[in-house]
């Protein structure tokens, strides 16, 4: 009941620049190619290693952007820098490894994320302390 309440608070104040943002976010995901190194299509040693090299070499058709070729990284793909690094609700997302941290944290501010080293007994514990503080537990189930 406390917890509807707040987020009523949340949606009465001035958020709609950051809802904004957020859904400006989505959609340069959605548009945004995977950027794989270059080649990798062809030569079966990066097939098992596909992150991304910037093309150096002088002749290099993928650096000199020409058509038919995959897309280089670029500034104009990221995100908003409002809301970069912030979970889809607007929220900032923390890590919580023990109770006490809970308590410096604001529930109209921040997502908790278990720890993964944390032992089952604690994680429930953590889970349930948030829950009654009004906070989003992300990953109330992990492991």
């Amino acid at each position: 009941m406390e917890y509807t309440f707040m987020i009523r608070v949340r949606e009465l104040s001035s958020e709609k620049p950051v809802e904004k943002l957020l859904e400006l976010r989505r959609k340069i995901k959605s548009t945004k190619p995977e950027f794989h190194r270059y080649l990798w299509w062809k030569k079966p040693v990066f097939k098992n290693d596909l992150k991304w090299r910037k093309p150096k070499g002088i002749d290099n058709k993928a650096r000199l952007k020409l058509k038919g070729y995959p897309p280089l990284v670029e500034a104009g793909y990221r995100a908003p820098r409002a809301v970069r690094g912030l979970h889809p609700t607007g929220l900032k997302p923390v890590v919580v490894h023990s109770l006490s941290e809970l308590e410096e944290l604001d529930p109209l501010k921040h997502v908790i994320y278990v720890a993964s080293t944390t032992g089952l007994r604690s994680k429930l514990k953590i889970v349930e302390e948030a829950e009654k503080r009004g906070f989003k537990v992300a990953n109330p189930m992990a492991r």
